[in-house]
């Protein structure tokens, strides 16, 4: 069975998609590659790990959390689950390029294929892609588009802080 809800946020509507034991997906309006909602999934914003992430995200675009700490799982490629999990070791606040990246998941000469990984990240935000940026700083590639990029590395950066109250 999957399931889904939708939380507002300063940088959009995300959608939460879970298996009822995990997250599996988490997406931005207009996203790439964000998934169309089914005719068979059900809405229900109080399975535990949707629930869960709403209030994190809460705190999240609050301010108030650094970390998110949620049942998530990969399905994707061995090379794309390795890209994914690095990401989740970067720190918040905190940027590589994908250079680095390629780096860290040993194959240096990846930039490109671990930049196409990155893109296809399913669960935005949590797994922080965001957080990758081009070799000489810019912000480069996002699916959810630069302007969500760049607030919410300025979120992380303690440069602006969301509402309180996020509805």
């Amino acid at each position: 069975m999957t399931y889904y809800a939708q939380t507002k946020t300063p940088i959009g509507n995300l959608l939460i998609v879970s298996d009822g034991n995990y997250i599996t997906r988490v997406s931005m309006d207009e996203q790439k590659y964000a998934p169309e909602i089914g005719d068979d999934w059900v809405r229900d914003a109080e399975i535990p790990p949707i629930k869960l992430a709403i209030e994190q995200f809460k705190s999240y675009f609050a301010g108030l959390l650094d970390h998110f700490d949620l049942p998530i799982i990969f399905r994707g490629t061995d090379f794309q689950n390795k890209v994914w999990h690095e990401l989740t070791k970067i720190p918040y606040g905190k940027t590589i390029s994908y250079g680095e990246l390629a780096r860290r998941v040993g194959n240096p000469q990846a930039s490109r294929a671990v930049g196409l990984a990155n893109g296809k990240n399913p669960i935005a935000i949590v797994v922080p892609c965001h957080r990758v940026i081009g070799a000489n700083g810019t912000l480069t590639g996002y699916g959810g588009g630069l302007p969500r990029k760049k607030k919410l590395l300025e979120l992380e950066q303690g440069l602006f802080v969301a509402e309180r109250v996020l509805g």
